[in-house]
Protein backbone atom coordinates (compact mmCIF):
# COMPACT_ATOMS: atom_id res chain seq x y z
CA UNK A 1 0.00 0.00 0.00
CA UNK A 2 2.94 2.42 1.13
CA UNK A 3 4.59 1.45 -1.92
CA UNK A 4 1.64 2.12 -4.33
CA UNK A 5 1.85 6.06 -2.81
CA UNK A 6 4.90 5.84 -3.18
CA UNK A 7 5.07 5.22 -6.91
CA UNK A 8 2.40 7.51 -7.85
CA UNK A 9 4.17 10.46 -6.32
CA UNK A 10 6.51 10.82 -9.33
CA UNK A 11 3.86 11.24 -11.69
CA UNK A 12 1.81 13.91 -9.12
CA UNK A 13 5.06 16.04 -9.05
CA UNK A 14 5.55 15.41 -13.32
CA UNK A 15 1.61 16.89 -13.54
CA UNK A 16 2.17 19.92 -11.16
CA UNK A 17 5.16 20.58 -12.71
CA UNK A 18 3.46 20.63 -16.18
CA UNK A 19 0.49 22.30 -15.44
CA UNK A 20 2.41 24.82 -13.85
CA UNK A 21 4.35 25.28 -16.97
CA UNK A 22 1.36 25.29 -19.35
CA UNK A 23 -0.28 28.08 -16.89
CA UNK A 24 3.21 30.38 -17.52
CA UNK A 25 2.48 29.47 -20.73
CA UNK A 26 -0.51 30.72 -20.67
CA UNK A 27 0.42 34.16 -19.03
CA UNK A 28 3.23 34.41 -21.32
CA UNK A 29 0.64 34.85 -24.46
CA UNK A 30 -1.76 36.66 -23.23
CA UNK A 31 0.99 39.13 -22.01
CA UNK A 32 2.05 39.02 -26.02
CA UNK A 33 -1.37 39.19 -27.65
CA UNK A 34 -2.99 41.09 -25.38
CA UNK A 35 -1.49 44.42 -26.18
CA UNK A 36 -1.64 43.80 -29.88
CA UNK A 37 -5.37 43.32 -29.35
CA UNK A 38 -5.91 46.30 -27.23
CA UNK A 39 -3.66 49.18 -28.40
CA UNK A 40 -5.56 52.45 -29.37
CA UNK A 41 -3.73 54.38 -32.83
CA UNK A 42 -2.13 57.49 -31.70
CA UNK A 43 -3.01 59.44 -34.52
CA UNK A 44 -0.76 60.27 -37.52
CA UNK A 45 3.24 61.55 -37.94
CA UNK A 46 2.08 64.83 -38.82
CA UNK A 47 4.53 64.93 -41.76
CA UNK A 48 3.99 66.40 -44.99
CA UNK A 49 5.65 64.43 -47.87
CA UNK A 50 8.41 65.96 -49.67
CA UNK A 51 8.31 67.29 -52.90
CA UNK A 52 11.56 65.96 -53.84
CA UNK A 53 14.20 63.15 -52.83
CA UNK A 54 15.93 64.84 -48.96
CA UNK A 55 18.33 63.42 -46.54
CA UNK A 56 16.27 64.17 -43.75
CA UNK A 57 12.91 65.04 -42.44
CA UNK A 58 10.80 66.08 -39.29
CA UNK A 59 7.62 66.65 -38.23
CA UNK A 60 5.06 66.80 -35.13
CA UNK A 61 3.09 63.49 -34.73
CA UNK A 62 -0.76 63.68 -33.30
CA UNK A 63 1.08 62.56 -29.54
CA UNK A 64 2.94 65.76 -29.67
CA UNK A 65 6.18 64.05 -30.54
CA UNK A 66 8.74 65.46 -32.83
CA UNK A 67 10.41 63.15 -35.04
CA UNK A 68 13.20 63.49 -37.34
CA UNK A 69 14.75 60.93 -39.96
CA UNK A 70 17.53 61.06 -41.53
CA UNK A 71 19.89 59.47 -44.04
CA UNK A 72 23.46 59.13 -44.20
CA UNK A 73 25.85 57.49 -46.33
CA UNK A 74 28.09 55.05 -45.05
CA UNK A 75 30.63 57.87 -44.87
CA UNK A 76 28.36 59.87 -42.52
CA UNK A 77 27.48 62.31 -45.40
CA UNK A 78 24.04 63.30 -46.12
CA UNK A 79 22.77 60.12 -48.40
CA UNK A 80 22.32 61.51 -52.35
CA UNK A 81 18.70 59.30 -51.84
CA UNK A 82 18.30 60.40 -55.87
CA UNK A 83 20.21 57.84 -57.26
CA UNK A 84 20.11 54.83 -55.07
CA UNK A 85 22.30 51.61 -56.16
CA UNK A 86 21.99 47.86 -55.13
CA UNK A 87 23.88 46.94 -52.90
CA UNK A 88 24.79 50.24 -51.34
CA UNK A 89 24.71 51.06 -47.61
CA UNK A 90 22.29 53.46 -45.91
CA UNK A 91 22.17 54.80 -42.44
CA UNK A 92 19.25 55.79 -41.29
CA UNK A 93 18.85 57.79 -37.96
CA UNK A 94 15.82 58.50 -36.17
CA UNK A 95 14.93 60.34 -32.94
CA UNK A 96 11.56 61.60 -31.32
CA UNK A 97 10.35 58.57 -32.18
CA UNK A 98 7.93 56.43 -29.44
CA UNK A 99 10.10 53.57 -27.97
CA UNK A 100 7.40 51.57 -26.50
CA UNK A 101 5.91 50.97 -30.26
CA UNK A 102 8.16 48.87 -32.12
CA UNK A 103 8.81 49.79 -35.81
CA UNK A 104 10.01 48.54 -39.51
CA UNK A 105 12.47 50.59 -41.44
CA UNK A 106 12.84 49.79 -45.14
CA UNK A 107 12.20 51.16 -48.67
CA UNK A 108 8.44 51.52 -48.90
CA UNK A 109 5.85 52.46 -51.19
CA UNK A 110 4.68 55.54 -50.67
CA UNK A 111 0.91 55.36 -49.72
CA UNK A 112 -1.78 57.26 -51.46
CA UNK A 113 -2.77 58.82 -48.24
CA UNK A 114 -0.96 59.47 -44.92
CA UNK A 115 -3.98 57.56 -43.61
CA UNK A 116 -2.54 54.15 -45.13
CA UNK A 117 0.54 52.40 -44.10
CA UNK A 118 3.38 52.44 -46.27
CA UNK A 119 3.88 49.42 -48.31
CA UNK A 120 4.36 46.98 -49.46
CA UNK A 121 8.10 46.90 -48.78
CA UNK A 122 11.38 45.95 -50.72
CA UNK A 123 13.36 43.63 -48.68
CA UNK A 124 10.96 41.29 -46.76
CA UNK A 125 11.16 40.16 -43.55
CA UNK A 126 14.48 41.24 -41.63
CA UNK A 127 16.61 38.13 -42.16
CA UNK A 128 16.73 36.00 -39.22
CA UNK A 129 13.55 37.56 -37.49
CA UNK A 130 11.57 34.49 -37.61
CA UNK A 131 14.58 32.25 -36.15
CA UNK A 132 15.47 34.69 -33.70
CA UNK A 133 19.00 35.08 -35.30
CA UNK A 134 18.95 38.45 -36.66
CA UNK A 135 22.31 40.52 -36.53
CA UNK A 136 21.56 43.90 -35.59
CA UNK A 137 25.87 44.67 -36.30
CA UNK A 138 25.40 44.07 -40.54
CA UNK A 139 23.71 45.82 -43.37
CA UNK A 140 20.48 44.48 -43.90
CA UNK A 141 17.68 45.01 -46.80
CA UNK A 142 15.08 45.59 -43.35
CA UNK A 143 15.20 46.39 -39.94
CA UNK A 144 13.36 45.83 -36.83
CA UNK A 145 13.72 47.90 -34.08
CA UNK A 146 11.84 47.24 -30.65
CA UNK A 147 12.64 47.21 -27.18
CA UNK A 148 9.31 44.95 -25.90
CA UNK A 149 10.89 42.29 -24.06
CA UNK A 150 8.37 39.69 -25.98
CA UNK A 151 9.91 41.29 -29.19
CA UNK A 152 13.44 41.93 -28.88
CA UNK A 153 14.88 38.19 -29.44
CA UNK A 154 13.88 38.60 -32.59
CA UNK A 155 14.25 42.16 -33.69
CA UNK A 156 17.48 43.56 -35.52
CA UNK A 157 17.66 46.24 -32.80
CA UNK A 158 16.52 48.00 -29.83
CA UNK A 159 16.81 52.01 -29.79
CA UNK A 160 19.14 53.28 -29.19
CA UNK A 161 18.55 55.70 -25.84
CA UNK A 162 14.48 54.80 -25.28
CA UNK A 163 13.77 58.15 -23.51
CA UNK A 164 15.71 60.36 -26.79
CA UNK A 165 13.22 58.09 -29.36
CA UNK A 166 16.73 57.29 -30.94
CA UNK A 167 17.74 54.37 -33.24
CA UNK A 168 20.30 53.72 -35.78
CA UNK A 169 19.87 51.00 -39.09
CA UNK A 170 22.24 50.67 -41.68
CA UNK A 171 20.69 49.66 -44.56
CA UNK A 172 21.96 47.72 -47.72
CA UNK A 173 19.95 49.13 -50.83
CA UNK A 174 18.03 45.73 -51.80
CA UNK A 175 16.51 45.26 -55.80
CA UNK A 176 14.00 48.34 -56.97
CA UNK A 177 11.42 45.34 -57.78
CA UNK A 178 9.45 42.05 -56.09
CA UNK A 179 6.33 41.04 -57.12
CA UNK A 180 3.66 43.90 -57.20
CA UNK A 181 6.32 46.47 -56.08
CA UNK A 182 8.38 48.33 -58.69
CA UNK A 183 10.11 51.42 -56.88
CA UNK A 184 11.70 52.48 -60.22
CA UNK A 185 8.17 53.40 -62.05
CA UNK A 186 6.07 53.35 -57.95
CA UNK A 187 7.22 56.01 -55.93
CA UNK A 188 9.31 54.70 -52.76
CA UNK A 189 10.78 56.42 -50.06
CA UNK A 190 12.93 55.32 -46.92
CA UNK A 191 10.03 54.61 -44.47
CA UNK A 192 9.47 54.20 -40.67
CA UNK A 193 6.13 52.26 -39.92
CA UNK A 194 4.54 51.07 -36.25
CA UNK A 195 5.58 47.18 -35.88
CA UNK A 196 2.78 44.32 -35.89
CA UNK A 197 2.50 45.17 -32.49
CA UNK A 198 0.47 48.23 -33.40
CA UNK A 199 -0.14 47.76 -37.29
CA UNK A 200 -2.70 50.65 -37.26
CA UNK A 201 -1.17 52.92 -35.85
CA UNK A 202 0.32 55.83 -38.05
CA UNK A 203 2.37 58.12 -35.63
CA UNK A 204 5.76 56.12 -36.19
CA UNK A 205 5.18 56.94 -40.05
CA UNK A 206 8.00 58.74 -41.86
CA UNK A 207 9.01 58.72 -45.50
CA UNK A 208 11.94 59.97 -47.04
CA UNK A 209 11.26 59.77 -51.15
CA UNK A 210 14.17 57.29 -53.20
CA UNK A 211 14.71 56.73 -56.57
CA UNK A 212 16.90 54.35 -58.24
CA UNK A 213 19.76 55.29 -60.60
CA UNK A 214 19.10 54.14 -64.18
CA UNK A 215 21.08 51.14 -65.26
Amino acid sequence: MASSRLSRRPIRIALIALLTIAVLALIGAIAVIVPILTHQSAGGSGQTLPADTVSETRAEGADGRTRELRAESASGEPADLGSLRPGEEIVVRGEGFDASIGIYVAICAIPETAEQKPGPCLGGIPEGAESGDAAGEEALSSVWITDDWAWRAFATHGYDDAAAGSFTARIRVPDPAIEGLDCRSSACAIATRADHTAGADRVQDLLLPVRFAER
